[in-house]
This record gives structure tokens, sequence and C-alpha cells, in this order.
């Protein structure tokens, strides 16, 4: 079988090589990918900047979707045939994050999905919604789930309510779509006047450049009548949080996802304890959110939004498309 094997740190280490086909053994299921989307994560893996420790080599990413070719014994979750998506999380089945879990994430440190075949617990597996394509199936396991889990973990997200999406990446626009299909009023920021236009087609109520408005946080409190919104999808870290802060309507909640605006000085933290705001930490969820996602997503038909697909011996133009940060949705690689 054919796999891409990140043996020293940046893309030239990235190489298209040959690897003996796997089997599962008890408990286990060998899985034929059909496709992958990247998350920044991969970028960052790959180029040593999340885990300049992670031991090398590693097969990388972490998100993919493919049928089961053979089961293992005492395999009961599965059968030959199915479509599956392995958890981002491979031991992390219900619960609260622990420190052991997050040690069973795909694309480091265990091998990840850029692979034509690949065994997994079978634990480790959820079942496609039955209206989904491969590539669609692949963008779900950390994008969707993180998104989801922001609005509906730390307090269910009540039809009427705003929500504010930074940028128009993987997990901005699954929030924007998720937010619209439970009801609620949606803004999105973004520094491309063309990626609004196109969320404003995906149901954003308002959308607000934040280069050429850079208080964009005052643009959003006019825009809901000096109200703040109740939910902060917050990818950008430092960077954004002065504003995201500035956003919110006293009790609100900003889920902290990223860190992609940068660093910055603290913001003035006042404004949080005089308003009561929450700030939440976030890092994807279990197989069991997960499984609770699809049900969502097989009642509302949710349609993933993909960008572009490449081809797998396209791997490396499918990154550079990736890190020039031109798309909207997702980014797929066909296996």
């Amino acid at each position: 079988m054919k796999q891409y094997l990140l043996q020293a740190f940046g893309y030239d280490g990235l190489t298209l090589v040959d690897a003996p086909e796997p089997s599962p053994g008890p408990g286990e299921v060998l899985v034929r990918l059909r496709a992958v989307s990247l998350n920044y994560r991969d970028h960052l893996m790959i180029t040593g900047k999340y885990n300049p420790r992670q031991a090398l080599p590693l097969v990388p990413c972490s998100d993919g979707a493919g049928e089961v070719l053979a089961v293992g014994e005492r395999v009961t979750r599965v059968k030959v045939g199915e479509r599956v998506m392995p958890t981002f999380a491979q031991d992390w089945i219900a619960g609260r994050s622990t420190l052991e879990r997050m040690r069973s994430t795909l694309g480091g440190p265990r091998a990840g999905v850029l692979r034509e075949l690949a065994v997994f617990p079978e634990h480790a597996l959820v079942h496609i919604p039955a209206h989904l394509s491969f590539e669609q199936a692949a963008t779900l396991p950390c994008a969707a789930l993180t998104a989801f889990n922001a609005l509906f973990k730390f307090e269910p997200l009540i039809a009427g309510q705003r929500v504010l999406v930074l940028g128009t990446g993987g997990v901005s626009i699954f929030a924007l779509q998720f937010a619209r299909a439970a009801g609620a009023e949606v803004i999105v920021t973004s520094s491309d006047d063309d990626k609004l236009e196109r969320a404003r087609g995906l149901g954003a109520e308002h959308v607000v450049n934040y280069k050429t408005v850079p208080d964009w946080g005052k643009e959003v409190r006019r825009l809901t009548h000096n109200e703040g919104v109740d939910i902060v999808i917050e990818v950008g870290g430092a960077g954004s949080l002065a504003n995201s802060i500035k956003a919110t309507t006293a009790g609100g909640l900003i889920v902290l996802l990223g860190v992609l605006a940068g660093d910055a000085n603290p913001p003035n933290l006042t404004s949080v304890f005089m308003n009561g705001l929450r700030i939440q930490g976030l890092l994807v969820g279990s197989r069991d959110d997960f499984e609770t996602m699809n049900r969502f997503i097989a009642a509302t038909r949710h349609e993933p939004v993909i960008d572009r697909v490449f081809n797998f011996l396209d791997t490396h133009e499918a990154f550079a498309h990736l890190v020039r940060q031109s798309h909207l949705g997702k980014v797929v690689i066909r296996v």
C-alpha cells in the first residue's frame, strides 16, 4: 500500500512510500481510506511547530473516512463493507478529556490517516451518516465536532440567540451552518469581502471585515443593538480576544478554539468578571459526542462545505492551498 510518511520536519521530509499491508488483530478493524481532510494542526505537525518532540517517522493527518475491509476477532461495532470514520482521540470514548486520552490522537502521536489502509481499534470508529460522501465525511472528525461542541456542549444553543463566528475556515463554517440549523442569528468576520459574501449565502445575518473595521467588537455591538452576542467561536486567540470580549453579552460564552490571530498584549479582563463572561477552552470531543453530532447531521441533512478536493498524489499542493488560507470551508484529499 501507499502512505505519506513524515521522516523529518518540513514538507521536504514528507514523502510517498510503499508500506506492508496491515491486518487487524483481535478487537481491530482494517479500513480502506477513501478521503482525508486537512486541519491547520496537520500543517503545524509537519513543520515541527505543534510538537517539536514528536517521534518520527509519522503518518500525518487526523481526519479521514473509508470502508471496512476486514475485522479481527470479537469485533461487534462494525461489519465488512460499512462506511466509517476514525475518531481523533482514539481512546476518548466518553466523559472529559484527560492527558492519557489525548495521547491517543491520530496524526501525532499516533500514526494518522494519510494512507490507503489503516487498522483502528473497533471502539475508535463511528458510522458515516448515510447521505454523505466519503469526501464530506472526512471533514467531520475534528472541524465539525469542534464546532458542534462549541455550540451545544456547554449549554444548548437556543433559537434566536446570537453567535459570532471568527473567520471562514473549516471550524468556523461548520459553526455558521450548525448555528443557522438551530435557528440562531450568526455574525461572521473575515478579512476577505468575497468570503464574507459567500458566508452571507450560507446564512450569515451580518458580516464584518476586520481589516477595514479594526474595532470589530464595537461594530458587533452596534449590529446587535448594543446587546452583544451569546456565543463567540473564538479561533484567533490573543490577537482577537479583546474584541471578542467586547462583542459578548453579559453572561455570554467565548469558546476558545485556536490561536490563528497570533500574539498580542493581554486583553483587559475587567469586562470578563464585571459582565460574568465565560471563556471556555475546547479541543474536539469524545466518540459519544461524535455520534451525537452525526445524529444531528443526519436529521438536518447537513452538507459540509468543501473548498477543493485534491488527488492523493497532489498532497503537497493541497497543503500549500491550506497554508495560503484562501479557502472557505474544508480542503480534502481523495485517496
